[in-house]
């Protein structure tokens, strides 16, 4: 590959673009509730598609095209319960939870909320909660950093090892030096990006094939299961695809952006942003993968790649059918998703380190200064972690990624959604519906995965029960902790929210 082929140059004035937007974000940032939540002051627009860009990471736009073209239809069943999830997520948890962190003395964190919403003194919520951020989290940016690596070597043909600090690297910078608004701002130009790969690709896949009907005559002459949703379904797989959804409501990078918000009216319509986007970045991903059945059954000359990484049938396509340049760009869409859902995530262990550890802790009257600085050197920090782990991408700890979307949902989840819908709930519930979870996710992992159930499932079921008899079983909350349950109430009522 020539040093300055298109690929190369769109790649890299991408990059550029990525670290260029950081730099105008250091400007905005001026206090350490600037670089963590942006000063609270995102629209409907910047939080919708930075809520689905840190979202959806690289499996958008390589794992779920490859598994449609590997079974077909069956497994839209992830997608489903995904889109249920997240309208879930927007509709019942967003608002609330962007009004409660405010008056729960201005929390910056889900730990610092739990800790003000249950008046914790001891901080157990604080120090658990923000332990299961930094493990998951570490494990999830370094799955990110190999998803990166692994584009950068098949795309440049360059060794792991280099292609793992190239791939690291622009994220790491623009992170670092503008914080929450730089992550922000690029997951909105990162979303527009992958929106527009995941509409166009399907579209140029279908007319080069004929059309929509002759595209489907062809993906059912190859195998007639490929149309059949219940294709090897059992119930239980069936449940467990849909209860990927259930995760929405624990995921510390996504309620960040609900957090951040301008306020809790912004969220309507960022709901019908966000979900609009998602839905036709879903459909999109699946469309490529499903018609891509057809293109490459009609071009087997051209079908070696995906044969033998399905994977990669994005990636083939946007090569074959574009010009170069344009491929370039739709290739910076994987990049896109990779980049979006790695630097959400490191901001966020950051927080967990500087607000709930740091302050918590060691500084509690540090300065706005120190703490974004603070803040920036644990960004630096939790990414070389992340390097460390994924320098051996073969590593076992890697696996545990397949399950950290279940430990969030289990471990958080619960006590997200009770923290705002029932008064009853106490610290000590809140504390046992976490440690359940996550105990729970862990376990069935290991011991019983061979019944094919979700590990998300038992989680959240068993987190839910913890919390409503441990909080039956003990004291009520405090008068205030009620008078504050029901003065954010009446607001969500006042507003239609």
């Amino acid at each position: 590959m020539s040093q300055f082929s298109p690929l190369h140059i769109t790649f890299a004035i991408y990059i550029l673009g990525m670290i260029g937007i950081g730099l105008a974000a250091w400007y905005y940032t001026r206090s350490f509730d600037d670089y963590i939540l942006g000063g609270r002051s995102l629209g409907s627009v910047v939080t919708a598609l930075s809520a689905g860009a840190s979202d959806m990471s690289g499996w958008l736009l390589l794992g779920l095209p490859g598994a449609l073209f590997l079974n077909g239809v069956s497994e839209a069943w992830i997608a489903i319960g995904l889109i249920a999830g997240a309208w879930f997520n927007w509709r019942y948890v967003a608002a609330p939870l962007r009004l409660y962190t405010e008056r729960s003395n201005n929390a910056l964190t889900l730990p610092d909320y739990f800790t003000h919403r249950f008046e914790d003194k001891g901080k157990l919520l604080r120090v658990f909660s923000a332990l299961v951020i930094l493990v998951f989290f570490a494990v999830y940016c370094a799955s990110g950093i190999v998803a990166g690596a692994r584009l950068f070597e098949s795309v440049f043909g360059i060794p792991y090892a280099q292609a793992m600090w190239y791939g690291a690297a622009a994220t790491i910078v623009y992170t670092f030096i503008g914080g929450f608004l730089a992550v922000s701002w690029t997951d909105t130009v990162q979303a527009t990006l992958m929106i527009f790969a995941l509409i166009l690709t399907p579209v140029f896949v279908i007319l080069s094939l004929g059309g929509p009907a002759e595209s489907l005559a062809v993906v059912e002459q190859v195998n007639p299961a490929n149309l059949d949703f219940f294709k090897g379904a059992s119930l239980v797989g069936i449940v467990s695809l849909l209860a990927w959804g259930l995760g929405y409501v624990g995921q510390p990078h996504i309620l960040a952006r609900f957090m951040a918000a301008k306020d809790a009216r912004t969220l309507t319509n960022a709901r019908r942003i966000g979900m609009t986007w998602m839905v036709l970045c879903l459909f999109g991903a699946m469309a490529v993968g499903f018609f891509g059945i057809a293109y490459f059954a009609q071009h087997p000359d051209q079908a070696g790649p995906v044969t033998v990484n399905h994977e990669r049938v994005f990636i083939e396509l946007a090569t074959l059918l574009f010009n170069p340049w344009i491929a370039g760009i739709l290739l910076s869409a994987i990049l896109a998703a990779v980049m979006s859902t790695l630097s959400c995530q490191l901001l966020v262990c950051s927080s967990a380190v500087t607000e709930d550890f740091y302050k918590g802790f060691l500084r509690k009257k540090a300065g706005q200064r120190e703490l974004v600085w603070i803040g920036r050197l644990a960004v630096l920090g939790v990414a070389l972690l992340a390097i460390w782990l994924a320098s051996d991408p073969e590593s076992r700890v890697l696996g545990l990624v397949s399950y950290a979307w279940a430990g969030f949902g289990a471990a958080f989840g619960p006590v997200v959604v009770l923290s705002l819908y029932w008064k009853r709930t106490t610290r000590n519930g809140a504390l046992a519906g976490m440690v359940v979870g996550a105990v729970t996710v862990i376990a069935w992992k290991e011991l019983l995965a061979d019944t094919g159930l979700y590990e998300m499932v038992p989680g959240v079921i068993l987190a839910t029960l913890a919390v409503v008899v441990v909080s039956r079983l003990g004291r009520p909350p405090s008068p205030a902790m009620e008078g504050l349950f029901d003065h954010v109430q009446g607001e969500l009522r006042r507003d239609g929210l």
